[in-house]
Formats: structure tokens, C-alpha cells, sequence
């Protein structure tokens, strides 16, 4: 949905989770510089030593905005946007001339109980002619076959690796989804029954 393209600038929120893990490493193999947002010092050095990330922003102890300005002086090209809310806000007040904003999910506001307002800086999405589009896998279901592919491509050339969390015990299934949202998690967590 961010139609990346070699040499752009690609920055992916939840980096370390299991999608935006993905994501960032599909455009890393496109010839992209991909930065992820996470929060922990662990999850920046999974992301940057072992996944292949160029750089790695904990935004909980780094000012987001501030690293923004030194990692991508001439913006943002195209953000896979797993989170909403603030960390949105912040990413389209960096986006680069004709910015891709691919939305994958809204964690940030899962839990919620009342909507918010938007985002604050909307108005950049027309200064700087940028695109928004939502998208849920769903929609790609008629190309699993193709992606599934690519994925075991890149995987057998040792350019495409995962994490995956496994939490044994039915009963401990609330324990493993919480895990989602705390930001404990690194990559896929399943539930071993």
C-alpha cells in the first residue's frame, strides 16, 4: 500500500511486533532505508542488529520528532502506520513531497473508550500532497501464494527472519494477549494448546 520504492525512506511504527517486523524487512530487501519505532532499548537492537533495520527509534526515551528531523532531513516517504494516535500525528508532520501512509492497524487506540480528535497536523497530508490509505490482509488474500513466495525467497537467502513467542497453556491466553499492548513482545506471540 506505500508502493515503497528503492532508495526512499520507509519508517514503520510497532517495528518490532510481528507485522511491522515484516513490513520493515520487505522494505529493507526493496532497497529501502527503514527506521522503526518501538519501545525498548532490546527491541532497537533486535531491530537494527539482528533484522537489518538502519535505524532504530525507542520513542519512549527518545523524543520522536527531534529523531525524525536528524534520521530523515528530507522526510518521511512512506510510513506503515501500525499504532494511530500521536505517533501518527507526529509522522505527518515529517512526511516528505507525495508521502505514502499506509495504515495496518491503530493499536494506540484499541482500548479506548471515547474517539479522539484527529491529527493535529492533517493539514500536512495536503501540503505535502501525501496519501493515506487503510488496509487489512484480507484484501491480499488472492496473492498469498505470490507473497508467500517472495517471503520464502528472501527467508532461504537469509534476508527474511521472524520471532515468534510462544506462551504455553489455553489458561495463559489473557497473560499472551497483554503482551500485545505492554510492549513486552518481540515479533508473532501464539498461545501453545
Amino acid at each position: 500500500m506505500g508502493k515503497a520504492k528503492k532508495g526512499e525512506t520507509v519508517v514503520v511504527s510497532a517495528a518490532a511486533g510481528a507485522t511491522g517486523s515484516l513490513a520493515g524487512q520487505v522494505a529493507r530487501n526493496l532497497g529501502c532505508r527503514v527506521i522503526g519505532l518501538t519501545s525498548r532499548e532490546e527491541k532497537c537492537r533486535w531491530l537494527t542488529e539482528e533484522l537489518g533495520f538502519d535505524h532504530a527509534i525507542n520513542y519512549r526515551q527518545q523524543n520522536l520528532s527531534h529523531e525524525l528531523n536528524v534520521l530523515c532531513p528530507d522526510g518521511v516517504d512512506v510510513y506503515f502506520d501500525n499504532v494511530g494516535g500521536q505517533v501518527l500525528d507526529t509522522i505527518m508532520g515529517h512526511m516528505a513531497m507525495y508521502a505514502r501512509i499506509a495504515i495496518c492497524g491503530l493499536v494506540s487506540q484499541y482500548a479506548d473508550t471515547e474517539k479522539k480528535p484527529g491529527p493535529s497536523n492533517f493539514d500536512q497530508l495536503l501540503m505535502k500532497r501525501a496519501t493515506v490509505q487503510g488496509f487489512f490482509s484480507p484484501d491480499f488474500f488472492g496473492q498469498c501464494g505470490e507473497i508467500e513466495q517472495q517471503l520464502m525467497d528472501w527467508h532461504r537467502a537469509g534476508k527474511f527472519t521472524y520471532n515468534l513467542e510462544l506462551v504455553d497453556g489455553l489458561e495463559n491466553t489473557l497473560a499472551a494477549y497483554h503482551r500485545l499492548f505492554d510492549g513486552s513482545n518481540m515479533g508473532k506471540v501464539m498461545v501453545r494448546v
